[in-house]
């Protein structure tokens, strides 16, 4: 089995909060910032999510000079990242990698025995996937994420 090549172009670190408003203002504090609100979610197909409890992702980002932070509240319902925040608590969640294709990246991680934690694309083929590494030993979950320009 070959190594898979699709971790190399580190795009963000995504940190899971239980309060938004407090986590955005202690970052500010440090000079992190300034946050801004995800687009809405709602345009994604997904796979591994209740649809409704997705929609309740809170997230925000802040691009520094060498990489995007994310920060994520989740709602009420079931999502990984809930269940994260409950059984972890506050921590980096994903590290989120950016990839040419997401499909061609995600069957490259499949393909390496690495299993999918969820995925979510826009009807343009762009999108993500998450890979539950977490509790394979790395810690902390991997993502591959591609955006059509």
């Amino acid at each position: 089995m070959s190594k898979p090549e699709i971790f190399r172009k580190l795009h963000h670190v995504c940190i899971v909060v239980r309060d938004m408003n407090a986590a955005t203002a202690y970052y500010e504090s440090a000079g992190i910032g300034p946050w801004t609100d995800f687009p809405p979610l709602d345009a994604f197909q997904l796979d591994g999510y209740d649809r409704d409890a997705f929609l309740k992702l809170k997230y925000k980002f802040a691009n520094v000079d060498n990489v995007q932070l994310q920060l994520c509240e989740p709602g009420d319902g079931d999502t990984p990242q809930k269940r994260f925040l409950e059984n972890r608590g506050e921590g980096v969640f994903h590290l989120g990698f950016a990839v040419p294709d997401v499909d061609a990246a995600e069957g490259v991680a499949i393909g390496a025995g690495i299993e999918v934690l969820g995925r979510g694309r826009l009807p343009d083929g762009s999108g993500f996937t998450y890979f539950d590494t977490a509790r394979a030993g790395a810690g902390v979950n991997l993502q591959v994420r591609a955006r059509k320009e």
